[in-house]
């Protein structure tokens, strides 16, 4: 029986069946800057099937039915295996057909890196745990191809763009995933301090075959095909290929303890695991393992830039359709004087974000250039210690626009929420990226004064001002560690607002640098001055989203 005790109304309807890039003026207006235009038809048609209410539903499932681990089988052979949800290899299958894991190395091109980005961008906005695995593939490329004879066995199933779910050795597999195992219980991000071990079972040295005993605390997505691993010779840390099967078809000795039970990024499987004399190749020159694969971390925290500007966008527009289509105190939200300055602030914060990722991918594509070198080496981890970190708070921001029913699981705020804080941790916390922004500064001065000079030239006033002030940081070396977040900040405030006067609006470029140099500003999203009109509050918000 039923007894009805009041009409449902002034709930916002799931956004869902809209098309997430042309909906996206900034992204769509950006790619002819840098010479990726060409790819436009191909990322409206996925932004039509990313939109999709299917979609959005498998992104949902592979969240809700999380991976299961089974270490052993009914007659107790150990076989370390999990399994997913369908809707799991379907947003593989996705990222897999556009190409986002290997495009920029199989089709090499102007733009490519750009391009590439684009897609993950949208990517990102559905579902973030399906990323990863892409993305260490995606890493892995460059460091695999400095070892001819192995590449030349793994090429065609590394640039595949068909997903290969199945559980067999390399050699049945139509296309694979590489994951990466760097991390020990003692040690995180000081790697220098691992104790797996490698000893060779003949000849020693590079393209040789190693038996590795120890442990990795953090081992992403087990199921991949093959990781690249961390282990100790007697000459020192060396880079291993470890397959999950041995050339003989024999599942390798990689015990999976357990998987992790994460705050986020649920998804995916990230995993302990022991080796056992596991079998693995040496890439790389002995003793030279962190050189080896830096090449890889570098462009995994690319892609925590890219994954974080992707859930700002995706908060964001979120929240602009709920103020849009939300009633309170006789107004709809987005109608409120407040309420206009907190989204216009998140959108101008998401523009800048996403301006940024885009030059960083555009800098790989010039690798001979050596401003553009300086923008990779030095603020690819700026970048990731910044808009990683401001990803936490704009998600929250944005859940609070829905209220009550941002907070609660059924709708997607709560998930945005949760995975915000792995690409904060995820190759290097903050503390880590700072240091190592200090680091590549010191080894690449010419590359510090090229980008100074390069902001510098700048025809706004106001970033001019902010080159200014960075400099006196830059000044005080002897404060220099302890200062380097503060250094990291303007770095990056100072390479948006850049961005900012180059690309976008005049206005909307003003309305971003005035406020992130205001100091009354503060951090507190909604705090744009009166010197910002309604008019171009506005404005900013239309222009963030066209539904």
């Amino acid at each position: 029986m039923q007894w009805q005790t009041h009409e449902i109304s002034n709930q916002v309807a799931d956004l869902q069946d809209y098309n997430i890039f042309t909906s996206d003026t900034v992204l769509m207006t950006s790619l002819a800057q840098y010479q990726a235009d060409w790819y436009q038809n191909t990322l409206k048609t996925s932004g039509q099937e990313l939109g999709s209410s299917a979609v959005l539903e498998a992104a949902a499932l592979s969240n809700t039915h999380l991976p299961e681990l089974h270490t052993h089988d009914r007659q107790g052979k150990r076989i370390d295996r999990v399994d997913f949800h369908p809707s799991w290899h379907q947003l593989l299958g996705m990222l897999r057909k556009q190409g986002l894991h290997a495009s920029p190395w199989s089709q090499p091109r102007l733009g490519a890196h750009v391009a590439r980005a684009a897609g993950y961008f949208m990517q990102s906005q559905v579902e973030s745990g399906s990323l990863c695995p892409s993305t260490m593939t995606f890493a892995s490329i460059p460091v695999l191809k400095n070892e001819v004879f192995l590449f030349a066995e793994l090429k065609d199933k590394l640039y595949s763009l068909e997903h290969d779910p199945r559980d067999l050795p390399i050699a049945q597999k139509k296309s694979i995933l590489i994951g990466m195992g760097m991390t020990e219980k003692q040690g995180g991000s000081d790697v220098r301090t691992n104790t797996t071990t490698a000893v060779a079972l003949g000849a020693e040295g590079r393209g040789q075959a190693y038996a590795l005993t120890g442990h990795k605390w953090f081992f992403s997505a087990p199921m991949c095909d093959a990781h690249l691993v961390l282990a100790k010779t007697e000459t020192g840390l060396s880079c291993f290929f470890v397959p999950r099967w041995c050339p003989d078809g024999s599942k390798n000795a990689i015990l999976v303890q357990r998987l992790k039970d994460k705050l986020g990024n649920k998804s995916n499987s990230s995993s302990e695991v022991e080796f056992h004399n596991a079998y693995g190749v040496m890439i790389g020159n002995e003793g030279r393992g962190i050189p080896t694969i830096i090449e890889m971390a570098n462009l995994t925290r690319l892609d925590c830039v890219i994954g974080s500007a992707g859930l700002m966008r995706q908060a964001l527009v979120q929240a602009i359709h709920h103020a849009r289509h939300r009633t309170a105190f006789g107004k709809k939200l987005v109608d409120q004087p407040l309420m206009r300055n907190v989204l216009a602030d998140l959108a101008l914060e998401s523009e800048a974000a996403t301006r940024l990722m885009l030059h960083l991918a555009a800098a790989i594509d010039a690798p001979d250039d050596n401003l553009q070198r300086a923008w990779k080496r030095i603020m690819t981890p700026a970048a990731k210690f910044w808009i990683c970190k401001r990803a936490l708070e704009f998600t929250g921001e944005c859940m609070e626009v829905w209220g009550g029913n941002g907070y609660v699981e059924t709708g997607p705020m709560a998930r945005l929420y949760r995975e915000a804080p792995v690409n904060s941790i995820w190759e290097g916390s903050g503390n880590v990226m700072c240091l190592d922004v200090l680091r590549a500064m010191d080894r690449d001065p010419e590359g510090l004064q090229l980008l100074l000079q390069f902001w510098n030239s700048s025809t706004s006033e106001q970033v001019r001002q902010m080159v200014q002030e960075l400099k006196k940081d830059l000044a005080l070396t002897e404060f220099r560690e302890k200062n380097a977040r503060r250094i990291t900040q303007k770095l990056v405030l100072t390479a948006q607002a850049f961005l900012m006067s180059e690309y976008a609006e005049k206005d909307v470029a003003i309305a971003f640098t005035h406020s992130r140099m205001d100091a009354e500003c503060g951090r507190v999203y909604g705090s744009l001055g009166s010197e910002i009109s309604n008019t171009l509050l506005d404005h900013i918000i239309s222009r963030a989203f066209t539904e």
